[in-house]
């Protein structure tokens, strides 16, 4: 189920919402939780209802696996045989649904056989609800999770608001705070708040991140016959269409928790921002870069056996990040050259840090914009493709397919009552494109992110609230999947 759908908005949500704070008013708590699971597995199984058996048989297993670790507390050998079966258990799952394919594709080609693919069906989110229940069990050998029901347990894994596409929360954050008697009342100023933060989101999501993808979309159809401004400009699209899906997704998904009186963690921090690769690492998609850290970096060691061992370590964890992301080179050679760039920036910090600011923030934006071209391709071919038309400096003309996207129906209206705004789209070649990308611009380098927000009901918020309620919700009949549904 999307949040961007006239279902979810007008149907699912107030149904959830309703009889989760029912069953807490009539003093039901456990009855809330199971209600509130029954609902987010509605919601995990609506595309797919084979989905279902997949989630549940993990969250069960998974379950399993921690009490069998608590009940051998006082073994560790016992414990860390559990907990490695555990792991690979969860290993297996994700590689046969994930990876399965894109491994007998590579053996096909490296010895020339011909294995039958089986074109399995990727469930949605199995790379975040997996990685959330890894470090649950790692946890759990530490002794950290005693005293978790079964219900609770579920409830963390399967929470709507984050399951299907993070942040990947870990259960010291989201349990104990359902476990509080005053989070199962309506609170009003999070309810509010939510609703506020959800409108932004949805905003983020419908007008701004899939009016950029349309011309991303077409544009890497027809990527041979590119010129270098519209390679360019399209690397810009899809650089900021990313940001603002998986932004306005993250943001839906605050909002919505912060309705169950739930905060989740951050999971960006304005990371556009950056004037490192290291830094942009802290700013975005900051669950995943805390998982990376906690459960695999630090345990090889992190940067304490020496500068080698440091270098392999982020190189190891980098392309951990770029193959989590998807079955293809692509997102292996991505992960790989942002670990690379993290090493170098690593061993030149001193010189690095010597630059003027605005040098390493060009030199970072850009880094990133042009390794999100290999991110975004089908394949290496393509990538390789797309740098030859950037660099070739064939033409600086846009053509019309690639600018008609940004012609909102919404502007045609605004413009038979603005006369300015007429003359300029009249006679600004692509007026839409350059005042969609100065606003998006300005919005990820200087207005301040949802977590930095200081949220006070006011009638300004309130009509912001309204406005991008309301033009979201008419725009939703081309409804779209959020981009990291596909990781």
């Amino acid at each position: 189920m999307l949040f961007n759908s006239y279902y979810f908005i007008f149907l699912f949500l107030p149904i959830a919402l309703a009889g989760y704070y029912f069953f807490n008013y009539v003093n039901q708590n456990r009855l809330a939780n199971i209600f509130l699971i029954g609902m987010s597995l509605w919601f995990y199984g609506y595309f797919n209802i084979s989905y279902l058996t997949i989630i549940c048989c993990s969250i069960i297993a998974n379950f399993l696996i921690a009490k069998i670790m608590e009940y051998f507390s006082e073994s560790q050998r016992v414990k860390k045989s559990v907990l490695f079966l555990g792991i690979c258990a969860n290993i297996a799952v994700i590689f046969y649904f994930k990876y399965y394919d894109f491994f007998l594709e590579n053996m096909n080609a490296l010895f020339h056989q011909s294995f039958e693919l089986k074109n399995i069906l990727l469930p949605l989110g199995i790379s975040f609800f997996t990685f959330q229940q890894l470090s649950y069990l790692v946890d759990s050998s530490r002794g950290e999770t005693k005293g978790y029901s079964f219900d609770e347990y579920a409830l963390f894994v399967s929470f709507f608001p984050q399951l299907i596409a993070g942040p990947i929360v870990l259960h010291s954050e989201t349990i104990p705070q359902f476990r509080k008697p005053e989070n199962r009342r309506i609170n009003y100023r999070n309810f509010s708040k939510g609703i506020y933060i959800f409108a932004l989101g949805l905003f983020k999501k419908v007008i701004i991140a899939d009016t950029f993808g349309k011309s991303v979309d077409y544009g890497f159809l027809i990527v041979p016959s590119l010129n270098t401004l519209e390679t360019f400009l399209i690397s810009l699209c899809y650089m900021f269409q990313l940001y603002f899906d998986f932004s306005g997704y993250c943001d839906m998904a605050i909002g919505i928790s912060a309705m169950f009186n739930i905060e989740l963690p951050q999971n960006f921090n304005s990371p556009y921002q950056a004037d490192s690769i290291t830094d942009f690492w802290d700013r975005w998609h900051m669950s995943l870069t805390r998982f990376l850290k906690t459960y695999i970096y630090f345990p090889l060691g992190g940067n304490r056996r020496g500068q080698i061992r440091t270098y392999v370590n982020i190189m190891i964890v980098f392309l951990i990040s770029g193959i989590w992301h998807g079955a293809n080179w692509t997102f292996v050679l991505w992960g790989a050259l942002h670990g690379i760039l993290n090493c170098l920036n690593r061993i030149f910090r001193g010189q690095w840090s010597k630059l003027c600011k605005p040098i390493r923030w060009g030199t970072t934006f850009l880094a990133v914009d042009f390794l999100w071209i290999i991110f975004r391709a089908d394949n290496i071919g393509t990538a390789k493709t797309y740098f030859k038309q950037l660099f070739a400096f064939t033409g600086f003309q846009i053509r019309e397919e690639l600018l008609t996207g940004f012609c909102l129906t919404e502007f045609a209206f605004l413009e038979e009552r603005i006369p300015v705004l007429q003359y300029l789209a009249a006679h600004i070649t692509g007026f839409y494109l350059w005042f969609f990308l100065l606003a998006a611009f300005i919005t990820v380098l200087f207005l301040k992110n949802s977590r930095e927000l200081v949220f006070k009901p006011t009638i300004g918020k309130s009509v912001i609230t309204v406005i991008c309620m309301l033009w979201s919700v008419l725009s939703l009949a081309g409804i779209s999947a959020f981009l990291y549904f596909n990781f």
